[in-house]
């Protein structure tokens, strides 16, 4: 039984500060994941480690938002989504200034595991908490206006971070997060609502199977893609599914178990999951191989490349809030379903692109793309968070974030075997490419097909 009386979102003069809460908090825990990337080599150099040494400074983030967020979605039915969200912003801030002041790369890597679990605070709840701002007629405008706030922020990443380290050193990429961090405390505390509790207990050898299962999974894939030794890979995997086994059947006896096997009983709810893995994985594969091409085969620059890449993210940050709109009026399957549609189509138009391609043909094939993706996202997001009772919010709202992680690491993976098979060939970056552009429509063109099924499936 709920403890708190559900009420159908917060009165509009209270909504507006609650929202822009939840967008700094999100932003900062997105932007962070990315905005060190450019700074490796300096940090490498500064900390006198080893480039691969440098690499746990991305990873270790990655690793630690992973294998917490349904542990923390849990604990925010337990206890609320507000208490465990001020707590990530807590976590994340201050472990943002121990990594302003690291001295060495261990007390670097060791506040970004720190960061990591605060920004798994963060993203785990994000989405529960939006459903109980908005009111139910408004949610899809909600869940637009939060994809807006992903989509800015992933688009600025190396934009900020490129600006910061053109006039201070590395240590302020995580400093400035601080001042950004005590605001959107202060606004939470002030603004946030108060969820229903969902009246049962965190159980913490779920969220301990549900760590060693994420994290041989996420390394296995990681050690596809940097090269490491294939019995060592196969160990891990085989041990991620063994102990993956093990936590599916304990969640079955469970009444609110961490990873919502409950909630896949409902086909919509497992079609809406496994279509988002299917379009993140798909747009994580054709960001993460286009720049090869860009740079190997048209000898762009770096900056080249970036201008490039944004008009897929900038789109979609014109297209969310009017997808999220759209939402509250519309199924989920059928925006869903055309957005995937719109993304294949855009690309399988990256197949055709020449050799000596125009910037301008460049840049609306990538416009194509990201209005796909924007107009699929906004519906489906509103559909997983909206389909889980009010005290399983948090549940709705990890799987949300679990998905998109696990769809990009798959993707990443993909890639580098893609890379690591076409090595040896005639013009590899050019066969690796195309290979990975068919692999990424394949994947759009499947959630396509699973969106569109969301119209026949009931519950």
């Amino acid at each position: 039984m709920s403890t708190t009386q559900v009420q159908d979102g917060l009165p509009e003069n209270q909504r507006w500060p609650a929202l822009i809460a939840v967008g700094i908090a999100v932003a900062m825990s997105v932007l962070v994941g990315s905005i060190a990337n450019v700074a490796l080599p300096t940090i490498a150099a500064d900390l006198q480690v080893t480039p691969a040494e440098s690499i746990w400074v991305v990873n270790a983030y990655q690793l630690a938002v992973t294998v917490s967020l349904l542990p923390f979605s849990s604990l925010g039915d337990v206890y609320g989504h507000r208490r465990i969200y001020a707590w990530g912003i807590v976590l994340f801030t201050l472990a943002s200034l121990v990594c302003a002041i690291a001295p060495n790369m261990s007390v670097l890597v060791a506040a970004r595991v720190v960061q990591g679990l605060g920004g798994a605070g963060i993203m785990s709840v994000n989405g529960a908490l939006i459903r109980f701002i908005f009111p139910r007629a408004q949610l899809g405008r909600g869940v637009g206006y939060n994809v807006l706030f992903v989509a800015t922020s992933s688009a600025a990443g190396p934009s900020v971070a490129a600006a910061i380290m053109a006039v201070s050193s590395w240590p302020w990429l995580f400093a400035v997060h601080v001042p950004f961090g005590l605001f959107a405390l202060a606004l939470s505390l002030r603004y946030l609502p108060r969820s229903p509790l969902g009246g049962f207990t965190f159980d913490p050898w779920s969220a301990l199977l549900n760590a060693v299962t994420l994290g041989l999974f996420i390394t296995g894939l990681d050690g596809i893609a940097h090269g490491h030794p294939w019995p060592l890979i196969a160990t891990e995997l085989v041990v991620a599914i063994l102990v993956g086994w093990v936590f599916v059947r304990r969640q079955n006896g469970l009444r609110a178990p961490m990873l919502p096997v409950d909630l896949f009983r409902r086909p919509i709810f497992a079609l809406s999951v496994c279509t988002a893995m299917c379009a993140h994985g798909a747009q994580m594969v054709a960001l993460l191989v286009l720049p090869f091409w860009f740079q190997y085969v048209q000898g762009l620059t770096p900056i080249e490349i970036g201008v490039l890449i944004t008009p897929w993210p900038a789109i979609i940050v014109i297209v969310a809030p009017i997808a999220g709109r759209l939402a509250d009026r519309y199924p989920a399957g059928l925006l869903g379903g055309l957005g995937l549609a719109v993304m294949t189509t855009g690309l399988l138009l990256l197949l055709t692109m020449p050799d000596d391609v125009s910037r301008l043909d460049v840049a609306w094939r990538m416009m194509i793309c990201g209005m796909g993706f924007g107009l699929f996202q906004a519906p489906n997001n509103r559909l997983i968070i909206g389909s889980a009772p009010p005290d399983r919010a948090g549940a709705g709202s990890g799987m949300l974030s679990t998905s998109r992680l696990v769809g990009q690491t798959t993707a990443s993976a993909l890639v580098a075997v893609v890379f690591g098979l076409t090595h040896d060939l005639p013009d590899p970056v050019t066969v690796a490419t195309t290979a990975s552009i068919i692999m990424a429509a394949s994947f759009a063109g499947l959630g396509m097909i699973l969106s569109w099924a969301r119209l026949m499936a009931k519950g």
